[in-house]
């Protein structure tokens, strides 16, 4: 039994790479085929852009995929959501795709657009969105360099923004936001409806969370005694509730938790003025919820 999982090449093609690394699979990928093996003999991957995954996944040719919820909706196409994954290109947040013009435009709202030229790559959408606000426009697909077609190529564009620095260094000022997105495992119905393809893709699914759940956190052991433990749970965050365990000297015990790694440096400082001992802080790889 073989499972065709698609990973999405371009913009997010390093960074879904990584994370399946995190995950404990390794993809091993060539630069002159869009084909790769993986770690597990059972699981097959292939390079497919995005925009197409759900076409693809649709059609049988892939199992399951990782490819953008936008992706998804502008497809319009009947795939299996396995589960979010929300991470982009440079951060682990969602993306947003916005309506955006010229900042010196008169342009305030979607409604004052009517009859005008919208340029984007994400046209299905973009045309309900309209729709939906009973506004009439041209919307015109967009093969790239969306954001320097305003004002001589069209009169606006929708565009996908993590920060907004490329929309604000081409001087566009976002007028409102049509769509939020973040990744998302998909799945062929026929392959999920199929027990053995159905567990290897929820196995994947769950390997993927756990290791976007560590992602930024650290693990930290200590030693203290019984007659401090309150004191140390006073400034301890956990992540759910510490685990706590009695040592060999009945009147010790061994705390473990997960905290944030940006909060280790205020603390393990806390942490040793409550009595704690043997503070260790190590990194995770995978976090199961």
């Amino acid at each position: 039994m073989k499972v065709r999982i698609g990973i999405p090449k371009g913009s997010l093609q390093e960074a879904t790479l990584q994370l399946f690394s995190r995950a404990g699979l390794r993809v091993y990928t060539n630069a002159r085929s869009y084909f790769a093996s993986t770690g597990d003999p059972e699981i097959e991957c292939m390079l497919i852009r995005a925009q197409e995954m759900a076409r693809y996944v649709d059609h049988g040719a892939l199992d399951a995929g990782l490819t953008g919820l936008d992706w998804v909706v502008e497809s319009g196409l009947d795939v299996i959501a396995v589960t979010d994954l929300i991470y982009a290109k440079q951060s682990r947040g969602k993306v947003r795709w916005v309506l955006a013009a010229p900042e010196d435009s008169p342009f305030q709202r979607a409604e004052d657009l009517g009859g005008r030229i919208i340029a984007t790559e994400l046209v299905q959408v973009t045309r309900n969105y309209f729709r939906d606000k009973g506004v009439d426009v041209q919307v015109e697909f967009s093969w790239g360099a969306t954001e320097v077609k305003p004002p001589m190529l069209a009169d606006a564009i929708v565009e996908v923004t993590e920060t907004g620095s490329s929309l604000r260094a081409n001087r566009l000022r976002i007028l409102d936001t049509v769509l939020e997105s973040n990744t998302q495992i998909i799945a062929n119905r026929s392959a999920w409806a199929n027990c053995e393809k159905r567990q290897k893709i929820e196995n994947l699914a769950l390997m993927l969370r756990g290791a976007m759940e560590a992602q930024d956190r650290v693990g930290l052991m200590l030693n203290v005694r019984k007659e401090n433990l309150d004191g140390v749970l006073s400034v301890l965050p956990a992540l759910q509730k510490p685990t706590i365990s009695t040592l060999s000297d009945s009147a010790w015990v061994a705390v473990n938790t997960v905290i944030e790694e940006s909060e280790a440096w205020q603390v393990i400082p806390r942490l040793k003025q409550a009595q704690a001992q043997g503070i260790v802080e190590y990194p995770l790889n995978k976090v199961v919820m």
